[in-house]
């Protein structure tokens, strides 16, 4: 009796070991194809568009966008009335120096002759400085062109566009003291690194920036020019306000 009850005790042992193995034995897998889906993250940070108004400057070497500063209320008005009356458009480049600066506006370059001295022509009205700390002449940057007059006072429509070039620190520490003012260390690493004109500071006021073509004013300051520094082709442009 007892041979059979071990007997038959075997037995189940042998059926618990044989199922316990097919409970960890490993399926294959059935591959299922995955849909591919976007993920939207709910809170992803929006591009912030800087506030102020947009300038479409179309020139014949390409298009540049400039942003003018409502820090400078006078000069930003003025050009935005120019804009919106065509004054600038078939005007050229009557100035470029590679490495420095772009400079247009003159209305008496429309018709100019090739070879004409250009520079003097005006609207016949100045617009007073706006100079403020904060708005420098980092590459890119559009200043308000003038006459060596003591109140440092604009010109009513002449302007250029910085190009400059990149400093070290030695040359900004003699700039300091060339002007008698500090660079703060935002402008120094922007000077250092992207480059500009630091010596023009506080001397031109500064009312607005290039936010796209930046190749486009290199291409320009590159254009050969004569001794007035006039480019040998004529460059001209048109602005327009972006609404």
């Amino acid at each position: 009796m007892n041979k059979v009850r071990i007997a038959i005790a075997a037995v189940l042992m042998l059926v618990l070991v044989m199922n316990a193995g097919a409970q960890v034995k490993k399926q294959p897998v059935k591959k299922v194809p995955v849909k591919k889906t976007t993920t939207v993250t709910a809170n992803a940070p929006k591009q912030i568009r800087v506030p102020g108004t947009r300038i479409k400057l179309t020139t014949d070497s390409g298009v540049i966008v400039i942003r003018l500063y409502d820090k400078t209320p006078k000069h930003r008005d003025n050009f935005i009335k120019l804009a919106n009356t065509h004054f600038f458009d078939s005007l050229l480049f009557h100035r470029v120096i590679n490495g420095f600066m772009i400079q247009g506006g003159d209305p008496q370059s429309k018709n100019a002759p090739a070879g004409a001295m250009l520079g003097n022509g005006d609207v016949g009205y100045t617009i007073p400085a706006e100079f403020d700390t904060s708005l420098f002449h980092k590459k890119g940057a559009l200043c308000a062109a003038r006459t060596n007059n003591p109140e440092k006072a604009s010109s009513g429509c002449q302007f250029y566009i910085v190009q400059g070039k990149k400093y070290m620190d030695e040359e900004l520490n003699g700039i300091e003291m060339q002007i008698g003012m500090k660079f703060s260390p935002l402008k120094r690493k922007i000077y250092k690194t992207i480059g500009g004109t630091p010596f023009l500071d506080t001397n031109y006021t500064v009312f607005g920036e290039v936010e796209s073509g930046m190749e486009v004013i290199d291409k320009i300051a590159a254009v050969p020019g004569d001794a007035q520094n006039r480019p040998l082709v004529d460059i001209r442009m048109k602005a327009e306000v972006m609404k």
